[in-house]
């Protein structure tokens, strides 16, 4: 696991050494630098698989005609070295970097389709002579593992994150207003947008080739149902047997590491299964982390259910407990770890720095909920196409009447006194305008409210949220159930848990691996029967409150791990990560708050209205609103004092 920096163009030695010290934290074992008069590569290195100087980056072929900086693990790398050592290959070291870097000699651009991992990778290939040279980008199928870059001027640059790619001085440190509103909307800053003008994201999938003056995009990787042709029409028995040898072989591959491996532990069914498998793979004990509160964050505690669970297992378990002080303590390493703002990250950040001072490698339950239908919404919208199909005419003279308004030609009306009846037409039906609105922070009417006119102008404020997400819908002809999962895996978790996940870990140099988000297991879920998935029948007023049993959510997932878990997994409810931040913001924050929302502050920023800002305030200090609407205002300013305006 490392971190991966490079320019295509001209840049100075102490540049490019600005650009890997920006992202040192990401691998502290071991750092390089490759330049010639064409490019310039960096890495810095966390060494999980071959600790050996032999597997020191930027790496070269035997005659220095091809030159990689990998950033990740590839799984099945050690199949893939045995069948190029039978073409005749040998190898230097044991790492996977050599391996895929062989990969791209033997079979060209193609080789990702052989790859089971997370990465983001740079390759640079001369052998064509001067002026032919050529360089691949590419990241994995799932976004684990970022990849960001940009033009200026004649150069190209590209790196693991913002600072690394801000630290080069070519790039403008402005923010994108664009990504303002979608940030203050839905929480996070879909891809491929990033917050600064002119920084996007490689989509996860997709590779990027540079070569005689062209730049082009594809993608090698896409979701698809039924892979597994035959599954659907399996007894459920063989369905629940094939789901859990696969996952059984997915945990085996990526416990696959020259250093300690642990787990996150919340208790819920995702962590747990993959823990339980992880003890039947490995005779060690398994160290497992979980985060717990003092008594302010008595009643979102789960780390009981994580206890049980660890006692059960049999696992060295620790609790990691977090008080507001902690948070504030850290909050200004918090805002600079995210790389760029977001609603969610903090208990990530944690649950790693503790799982870092005993393990390298943690493995965590993320992509379950999404490819097992473990959210509400999953829910909300069988149930909503349930009525759709029960009412059809009036569904469809609903549908017309929704299409009208949403296209742009209404968005100015998203303020003021039509917004309300703007908001009913356009929800009155499509799918993705529905899906868009389940997660949400301000919405697109509170953006409007918050974000000062000069922000709003350059924004699109006001845009129906289905065009913001359209790019998320990558299985619109599959059924309810398989679009959601799509639309979760390409959006929500893409955008936000992926991403932020990755920010934290990496900025306490731990590597966080997701068996879940494999293709095989993708490939599975896309192919079992929705009814393994979710029990359609069950009509449930609030979702959020019910069981999984009651809701019949993440049926088959339960099932394949009864024999390996407590009895009783499916009685509990599906209840997101929560962390006191009411109390925190009211009491250990409430100087931080106050500081980065005073009107001075605000002003000073340009970002924001002040008038509403401080309507935020006063309404969560008086029980309004909840806590996300000031913490994403603050983390925002924090964020920009420590990364935008940090010029060190």
């Amino acid at each position: 696991m490392c971190g991966i920096c490079g320019v295509w163009g001209k840049i100075t030695r102490k540049s490019l050494e600005a650009m890997v010290s920006a992202i040192r934290h990401r691998g502290p074992d071991d750092s390089g630098i490759f330049q010639d008069n064409e490019i310039a590569l960096g890495m810095t290195r966390l060494a999980v698989i071959d600790p050996s100087p032999k597997a020191h980056q930027p790496m070269s072929n035997c005659d220095s005609s091809i030159w990689i900086v990998y950033n990740g693990e590839t799984y099945n790398f050690r199949e893939e070295r045995e069948i190029l050592c039978k073409k005749g290959y040998a190898f230097d070291s044991t790492s996977d970097t050599e391996v895929v870097l062989r990969m791209y000699e033997q079979y060209g651009d193609d080789f990702l389709v052989r790859m089971r991992g997370m990465f983001a990778l740079a390759i640079y290939d001369k052998r064509r002579g001067s002026g032919k040279e050529r360089l691949l980008l590419a990241r994995d199928h799932f976004g684990i593992k970022p990849l960001l870059y940009g033009r200026a001027g004649s150069s190209f640059v590209f790196g693991s994150e913002l600072k690394s790619i801000l630290a080069s001085g070519l790039m403008d440190r402005n923010v994108f207003p664009e990504a303002l509103r979608l940030l203050v909307t839905y929480g996070s800053i879909p891809q491929p947008m990033t917050a600064v003008s002119g920084i996007r994201m490689l989509l996860p999938g997709h590779r990027m080739i540079i070569e005689s003056g062209t730049e082009r995009t594809e993608r090698f990787w896409q979701l698809g149902v039924e892979r597994i042709s035959d599954l659907r029409q399996k007894p459920y028995r063989e369905q629940i047997n094939l789901l859990r040898t696969s996952l059984e072989k997915c945990t085996h591959l990526q416990m696959v590491s020259d250093v300690p491996v642990g787990a996150f532990l919340s208790g819920g069914v995702d962590s747990s299964l993959l823990v339980a498998l992880m003890a039947r793979l490995r005779s060690a004990t398994i160290k497992t982390f979980s985060v717990g509160f003092e008594q302010e964050g008595f009643d979102i505690d789960e780390s009981d259910d994580a206890r049980r669970v660890a006692k059960f297992i049999g696992t060295d378990h620790t609790r990691v407990v977090i008080t507001g002080q902690n948070v504030r303590d850290r909050i200004t390493h918090i805002a600079s770890a995210l790389d760029q703002p977001s609603v969610d990250g903090v208990n990530s950040y944690f649950v790693s720095l503790a799982a870092r001072q005993a393990v390298t490698v943690a493995i965590s339950g993320t992509g379950g909920d999404e490819l097992f239908a473990g959210y509400p919404w999953f829910m909300n919208m069988v149930s909503s196409v349930r009525q759709d199909k029960t009412h059809c005419w009036i569904s469809a003279w609903k549908h017309i009447l929704s299409c009208v308004a949403r296209t742009e030609t209404f968005d100015s009306l998203s303020t003021g006194r039509w917004a309300r009846v703007l908001e009913r037409a356009r929800l009155a039906s499509g799918f993705v305008s529905r899906y868009a609105r389940q997660y949400q922070i301000f919405g697109v009417n509170g953006a409007s409210r918050i974000l000062a006119p000069e922000v709003k102008r350059l924004s699109r404020v006001g845009r129906e949220p289905s065009h913001d997400i359209a790019l998320a819908d990558e299985l619109p002809l599959g059924s309810p159930l398989q679009r959601v999962s799509a639309l979760c895996l390409r959006g929500y978790t893409q955008n936000q848990l992926l991403r932020d996940i990755d920010a934290v870990s990496m900025s306490h140099s731990l590597e966080v691996r997701v068996p879940f988000l494999d293709p095989m297991i993708a490939d599975v879920a896309f192919s079992l029967p929705d009814s393994t998935k979710l029990d359609d029948t069950v009509n449930i007023s609030d979702p959020a409150e019910a069981t999984y049993r009651q809701m019949g959510a993440k049926r088959i997932l339960i099932d394949a791990g009864r024999g390996l878990l407590p009895d009783g997994m499916d009685l509990q409810k599906k209840r997101g990560f929560g962390m006191p931040f009411n109390s925190w913001l009211k009491g250990s924050l409430r100087d931080v708050l106050d500081d980065t929302l005073s009107p001075e502050s605000v002003n000073k920023r340009g970002y924001f209205q002040v008038e509403a800002v401080q309507l935020v305030k006063n309404d969560f200090f008086s029980g309004k609103i909840a806590w996300v609407f000031p913490w994403l205002l603050m983390i925002t300013e924090l964020w920009c004092r420590e990364v935008l305006d940090n010029t060190s």
